[in-house]
């Protein structure tokens, strides 16, 4: 009796054995696409560098998580700066990077195309603000109308980024010539450029937030979006000012710039326009592989651009290629949906 349960008890280990062998098998065969990203994402490894603009730092940081839990493997390293700061740290310093995100994609075009890229992906949109905190004096008096009439009283602090390092100081110069047409105020440009002296003048635009949050400014030329991301109040600006609409891109056109060219002693004239970002993968990208999987996430619908419209940057869709012809192969099935 005893030897017949050895045999039994052998012959069922077998059988469930065998069983476990084929649930397994199935459960691979089954999902064979999970399976391939799985070992996708095992395989990338080391890390990518962005430089991108400074109002692109809080859906990139969320990008930046979101994609490294995709890829355990991969180190996101992001440098955020004004656009044109980011522009010159490839064209002038040197420094190696693989990605380039601008807040104004004209900075790609001009600085970085032909010589350090071939195209550019425009994929998000904003518009210019006033932002303002608790502190703000006058802040329950200002409106969209009268705006420039409070900023200019003596006891007011307010402040933009700088227009030669970032494409939203250029844009908030815009803003006031744009408001001297649309109020019909001569002279407003100036009296505006006058009231606001240079140490209320930073690099980015997101150096000046720790100010108005602390009182030291007033009031700040901003992004909708970074002043959204950043839970603070703001002032909205008729669309024929705030550099949002394309109805009004005629009318923007009318408000020009100077800023320092690609070339030392060179000048770009900077011409408005509705504010549009693009990006970029630059020629000489170290980490290549890992920086398309990145751009394929950032331009992916249900992943990157769901994450902008969740930051406040409304995304453009369909997405508009520049330099179409250059874009690399792996790219082009994400940015055709």
């Amino acid at each position: 009796m005893l030897k017949v349960n050895k045999k039994i008890l052998a012959v069922s280990l077998i059988i469930m054995v065998a069983l476990f062998a084929g649930c397994a098998s199935n459960t691979n065969d089954e999902n064979p696409a999970a399976s391939n990203e799985n070992q996708e994402a095992e395989q990338l490894s080391g890390e990518v560098v962005i430089f991108h603009a400074g109002s692109l730092s809080v859906p990139f940081e969320q990008m930046e998580k979101e994609f490294e839990k995709l890829h355990p493997g991969v180190d996101v390293k992001r440098e955020p700066a004004g656009s044109r700061a980011c522009a010159k740290k490839i064209t002038d310093l040197g420094k190696k990077a693989d990605i380039m995100a601008s807040a104004d994609y004209t900075v790609i075009d001009n600085l970085l195309i032909p010589d350090y890229t071939g195209w550019n992906a425009l994929f998000a949109r904003n518009e210019m603000v006033i932002m303002y905190s608790e502190h703000s004096k006058y802040k329950d008096e200002i409106n969209s109308e009268n705006w420039y009439e409070i900023l200019l009283r003596d006891d007011v602090e307010y402040g933009h980024s700088d227009h030669n390092a970032d494409p939203c100081g250029y844009r908030s110069l815009m803003v006031w010539k744009l408001a001297e047409k649309h109020y019909q105020e001569p002279g407003l440009y100036k009296k505006l450029e006058e009231g606001c002296p240079p140490r209320n003048i930073r690099p980015k635009e997101t150096d000046l937030i720790a100010m108005v949050e602390s009182g030291a400014l007033d009031y700040l030329f901003i992004y909708r979006s970074v002043a959204q991301q950043h839970n603070m109040p703001f002032i909205e600006l008729p669309e024929e000012i705030n550099l949002s609409s394309i109805e009004h891109e005629d009318f923007y056109k009318q408000a020009t710039v100077e800023t320092t060219g690609k070339n030392p002693g060179e000048t770009i004239n900077q011409v408005g326009k509705p504010i549009v970002y693009g990006v970029t993968l630059l020629k000489d990208a170290p980490n290549r592989e890992n920086a398309v999987e990145f751009l394929k996430f950032l331009l992916d619908k249900e992943k990157g651009l769901k994450i902008m419209e969740q930051n406040g940057q409304p995304v453009i869709d369909p997405l508009i290629i520049k330099g179409k012809e250059a874009l690399p192969e792996e790219l082009k099935e994400v940015t055709n949906n």
